[in-house]
């Protein structure tokens, strides 16, 4: 297991607050209800202008990067796709 995730947070959602969650997550595409939490979780820090950067990104387990197009499969770095 990552020691840098090594705390869980359980949170119960109302049904529209876990639609409007899926919703963000196919419209980014992203890989997972837990990547597309630590995704809004970072906006809202952000936004009450809190720096979430020291964090370690869903794209950096490879699975999928985020570009100027949305979250993509392939290396953010570069910006190829797979």
């Amino acid at each position: 297991m990552n020691d840098l995730r090594a705390e869980r947070l359980q949170v119960m959602l109302s049904p529209e607050e876990l639609a409007a969650i899926d919703d963000f997550r196919f419209k980014h595409r992203m890989p997972t209800r837990a990547a597309t939490v630590r995704e809004l979780l970072k906006f809202g820090l952000a936004a009450a202008g809190i720096d979430a950067a020291a964090g370690v990104k869903s794209s950096s387990f490879g699975v999928f990067g985020r570009g100027t197009e949305g979250h993509t499969q392939g290396d953010p770095e570069s910006g190829t796709e797979d």
